[in-house]
């Protein structure tokens, strides 16, 4: 039926209505996807989850990695915290995004793994105990009415044929009449037929019309137990969907991390960190352990008898530490030497950094050459060659981490020409004739 028994919509609705026989089974259907969306539900949460820590390994990483860079690179002072404080906020965050994908799986996904469980109840044979419950529910709801529904369809069935037959006959009866070769029992017969017919249409159009009838008696019943039925099914339904509300609310509270006072704290330290830098006291420290402001041992006149070991200039591998107690002799201080510096942070650049503080006596412009005017040797001279030159074998690979280092891998050959300095360096060269500076304990003698 496509008429709707509701008098006061007085309207046709389509085939595809609710009430049509079998249609009941969309809403059936809506409970095996109510688990399916489940399901699905979790695999979402599972797949932000993954995000989520995938995104907070990468912000470790990149942390780690440009701490690194930042500590090795020519960065210093207050400016190089400043910098470093950003790959601190990115580990803090890291930590918090690790906390959501933690209240993803821990708390949200197994919340709705629980109560698919307790709502959903699979069945031996297959299917669900809820799907089956609203199948039967509603099949016998409809039964009655379908069944009276197929009584119909016949009688108007039958009707229609009967009513074509009738008009058939009429039309045959009627062409005769204009027929002379047909005599009065042919004319009879048809006279009959048609008197006939018109019997079937009365009878037909009776028993359509009861079937029909009875058809409407029963609707309403039948419109009051598929409603119960589907009330059911709306029950169940609303259920679903008030607990994914609150799920996706719970989903809301763990993603947002605006709302997470130590979010806000992370932004606030690092706001105080980047505006603590102070460009007045990196150029202070810089000019004190890099600039005008180091000390120098400047040359001195000594007696013949001066240690030859006391006159030696710094080794340029030394490095200077803030700490150092050391007072030099024969130190005069000049200018900001006589200064009392202000203490401040040491750069991690300076730990990897090597500045020379002894000159050279290549430069044309040294008033200290090997010979002064008068011929006599320069008693600050050393000397360029402290051994002979021996063949060693490289034992590890070195890569060397200043302009004036060599470089080589595990096996090379080179050349030592100067033997091992109070540091633990040697001066060699490499068979391309590259001459620098290596580790002493990297290399082994070519017996």
């Amino acid at each position: 039926m496509s008429v709707a028994y509701d008098d006061s919509v007085g309207v046709e609705v389509s085939s595809d209505s609710f009430w049509e026989v079998g249609n009941y089974k969309r809403t059936v259907k809506r409970i095996d996807d109510g688990h399916r969306l489940c399901s699905d539900l979790m695999n979402c949460l599972h797949e932000r989850a993954r995000i989520e820590k995938a995104y907070a390994q990468q912000l470790t990483e990149w942390a780690r990695r440009w701490r690194q860079l930042v500590e090795k690179g020519p960065q210093y002072g207050t400016v190089e915290k400043a910098w470093t404080a950003v790959m601190a906020e990115a580990e803090r965050v890291s930590e918090l995004h690790l906390e959501v994908k933690a209240s993803l799986m821990n708390e949200d996904f197994e919340k709705i793994k629980n109560w698919q469980k307790e709502a959903f109840h699979k069945q031996m044979m297959g299917g669900f105990k809820e799907t089956k419950e609203a199948e039967d529910g509603f099949r016998k709801a409809q039964k009655p009415w379908a069944k009276k529904l197929k009584e119909v369809e016949a009688a108007k069935k039958a009707y229609h044929a009967a009513c074509k037959e009738e008009k058939l006959a009429t039309s045959r009866e009627t062409n005769s009449k204009a027929d002379p070769s047909l005599n009065p029992e042919q004319l009879k017969k048809l006279q009959d037929k048609v008197e006939k017919c018109k019997q079937d249409v009365l009878k037909t159009k009776e028993k359509y019309e009861k079937s029909l009838k009875e058809l409407d008696q029963g609707t309403p019943q039948y419109m009051e137990n598929m409603e119960q039925v589907f009330e059911q099914c709306q029950q169940f339904e609303e259920k679903r969907l008030r607990f994914f509300r609150e799920v996706l609310l719970e989903v809301q509270k763990h993603l947002d991390l605006s709302n997470v006072a130590s979010y806000k704290n992370i932004y606030r330290d690092l706001e105080q960190s980047i505006k603590a830098a102070d460009a007045v006291e990196d150029l202070r420290w810089f000019r004190a352990n890099h600039g005008p402001g180091m000390s120098m041992n400047w040359p001195q006149f000594e007696d013949e008898e001066w240690s030859a070991d006391l006159n030696r200039t710094l080794s340029r591998r030394e490095k200077k530490k803030a700490t150092d107690g050391v007072t030099l002799t024969g130190i005069n201080q000049t200018g900001d030497q006589a200064l009392q510096s202000k203490p401040s942070s040491v750069s991690s650049y300076e730990k990897t950094q090597s500045y020379p503080t002894d000159w050279s006596d290549d430069e044309s412009n040294n008033p200290f050459s090997s010979t002064d005017a008068n011929g006599d040797s320069n008693p600050f001279d050393e000397d360029a060659t402290s051994g002979t030159e021996v063949r060693v074998r490289a034992l590890y690979d070195y890569e060397g981490q200043e302009h004036d280092e060599l470089s080589f891998k595990a096996g090379d050959e080179l050349t030592k020409i100067e033997d091992e300095d109070e540091q633990g360096w040697c001066k060699g060269r490499l068979d391309n004739g590259q001459v620098g500076l290596y580790p002493a304990n990297y290399v082994e003698a070519i017996q």
